[in-house]
């Protein structure tokens, strides 16, 4: 078991690459409960703070960046990042191939303007990614920490696996941690407060399914699919950091939802219950297991 605190990921190319393969991996070394497909969950990403979210930039940059070395490409011509927020793994995909055409799309114009400012010399586009669709056959199209966030899954993946050009790949990470407190936690206050007329329409099940799910969609449109999951013991400081972590993602559309009091309701309730369910260490730093489905395919 490995405990990941202030993580300092490798960069791209420091492992080697892997051979064409075609299986259904794990490489959980310790597993939490397993996802259950009718979790509710909050919907929606409208609204975003790079501030809030970039506050775990370590420990959420390290999946991003293992999902990057488990791709075997040499000279891509054509890269999108898509859902590429702030472009702190987009920076990493121009350096990996510094050749490609790197382009970074998002729907977010809070996020791009912040990835513009640090990289103005890569192309940014505002776009629906759940509409988005490339000029041209991509080599690479680059995926993380943001499809979940998209519905009908069953279309969305093997319409991006069309997208690619002869020998290119898709390559996805996602969060799979929806049965857990830190999000389950969300439906159960939303639930339980002057609240639920507003928060309870935006709970919808899990969006990410089982790594089989994947597996069925993508098999028989590549010629070689590597499909895992990973589960990160995160350590985490500061004041009830969890409730921290999930304020920079899933919880913000619901925050949003609200105002004033309502608003400082719902976020006190659901914080006591994170507090409850992720107490701090003896040494004031809390433990955060978080579970994440990767994908990489070659058509």
């Amino acid at each position: 078991m490995t405990f990941h605190d202030n993580p300092e990921p490798r960069p791209p190319g420091s492992f080697p690459a892997r051979g064409r393969r075609d299986m259904v991996a794990r490489d959980t070394a310790v597993r939490g409960r397993a996802a259950h497909n009718m979790t509710e969950t909050a919907e929606g990403a409208d609204a975003w703070d790079p501030a809030q979210y970039l506050r775990f930039a370590g420990h959420r940059l390290r999946p991003a960046l293992d999902l990057l070395n488990r791709i075997d490409l040499e000279r891509p011509e054509t890269v999108t990042d898509l859902g590429c927020g702030a472009g702190n793994v987009t920076r990493w995909l121009a350096q990996r191939w510094p050749g490609a055409a790197v382009t970074g799309v998002d729907g977010s114009a809070a996020m791009l303007a912040k990835a513009a400012e640090a990289l103005p010399e890569l192309r940014w586009q505002q776009a629906d990614i759940a509409a988005w669709a490339p000029d041209r056959p991509q080599n690479l199209i680059y995926s993380n920490a943001a499809l979940h966030w998209l519905p009908d899954h069953e279309t969305l993946f093997p319409k991006l696996a069309g997208d690619l050009a002869p020998g290119g790949v898709l390559a996805v990470q996602m969060p799979r941690n929806f049965a857990e407190p830190s999000h389950t936690a969300m439906a159960d206050a939303a639930r339980n407060g002057p609240w639920i007329e507003t928060l309870e329409p935006m709970l919808k099940p899990a969006p990410v399914h089982e790594p089989a799910f994947y597996h069925r969609l993508l098999a028989p449109r590549v010629s070689a699919l590597d499909l895992w999951e990973t589960t990160y013991f995160q350590l985490l400081d500061g004041n009830n950091p969890v409730a921290e972590w999930t304020k920079g993602t899933w919880l913000r559309p619901m925050l949003d939802a609200l105002g004033g009091d309502r608003r400082a309701g719902f976020e006190a309730a659901y914080r006591a219950r994170i507090a409850a369910a992720y107490p701090p260490g003896p040494d004031g730093r809390t433990l955060f297991p978080f579970r994440r489905l990767f994908m990489v395919a070659k058509r």
